[in-house]
């Protein structure tokens, strides 16, 4: 534990440091578990939490937002499959061997799978947009698999600790990955010139981002993805990872490419494909967030 006279740096407190040790013994209790049943466990825990705390609340507030007829078991239906595949997500990520060679056996599937082979044969840039949704990280470390080296922004968590171990897991899916920031936006501009390939999040609210449409309601969307595939030449590829009904394995599909026009428009474009994807399985959707915040 941190003490003594050393300065203290931002998210390494006292209490980030027992928040993380706290969270290391959760997983050292389950880790000899077979991997199945951990992820399983983690979705159970997960939904226990989501009752008693805010993610309920903000669950139905949001399907509320959206579709505020819904019947109530309906609704109780979609919370409690997002909770269990935010729960599954969090232990995946933190799994990351047997989570990689599970994400790795699925076939990526998808009219955008030619599209990005053709790419990496020419060195064309690639930016693969998607959300939180089954689990995107299943669909990075599936094509990484192939060979097609798939970097990626992340967003720093407050928890120094936390943080410092979940980067370690992200590279492990495969590298490079770059945190939210100048430098970081930096370093990925400087992969994607090169003609690499990375992967983007689209569905948090961004507040300086334009309005656009998500699932009938305005929400704030950055068209930096849309923005850097005009400039440098990249395909726009909506990629996802569905999460099986057996909560382990995953579909990988890459959707054709989003045509060039412009970086509302394309990017209108891929909150509609996201749109699309939630409509039609919308318990695999992180509800939990504040997307149309404010």
């Amino acid at each position: 534990m941190p003490g003594g006279t050393t300065p203290r740096r931002e998210g390494y407190g006292p209490g980030d440091w027992l928040a993380d040790a706290a969270l290391q013994a959760g997983f050292a209790a389950l880790r000899p578990l077979p991997y199945g049943m951990r992820v399983a466990t983690a979705g159970r825990a997960m939904r226990a939490a989501g009752r008693l705390g805010s993610a309920r609340r903000r669950i139905r507030d949001n399907l509320r937002l959206i579709w505020p007829d819904l019947a109530p078991e309906e609704a109780r239906r979609i919370e409690q499959e997002c909770l269990d595949n935010f729960g599954r997500t969090f232990m995946e990520n933190f799994a990351t061997s047997a989570f990689i060679a599970r994400a790795s056996a699925a076939i990526p599937q998808g009219p955008g799978i030619a599209a990005i082979e053709d790419a990496r044969a020419a060195a064309q840039p690639v930016i693969f947009v998607s959300g939180h949704f089954g689990n995107h990280q299943a669909a990075r470390a599936c094509l990484n698999a192939r060979g097609f080296r798939v970097g990626g922004l992340y967003r720093p968590m407050n928890n120094g600790y936390f943080n410092d171990r979940y980067v370690r897991t992200v590279e492990k899916i495969g590298t490079p990955v770059f945190p939210r920031g100048v430098r970081g936006t930096a370093g990925l501009i400087r992969h994607i010139r090169a003609g690499g390939m990375a992967g983007l999040l689209i569905d948090q609210h961004a507040g300086e981002g334009e309005m656009l449409d998500f699932l009938g309601q305005p929400a704030r969307t950055m068209l930096s993805a849309a923005e850097m595939a005009l400039k440098y030449g990249a395909l726009l590829v909506p990629l996802y990872g569905t999460r099986a009904a057996n909560g382990l394995d995953f579909a990988v599909e890459a959707e054709a490419p989003i045509p060039a026009s412009t970086p509302r428009d394309m990017t209108q474009a891929l909150n509609d494909s996201l749109a699309a994807r939630v409509r039609a399985d919308p318990g695999q959707w992180f509800w939990l967030h504040r997307r149309w915040k404010g």
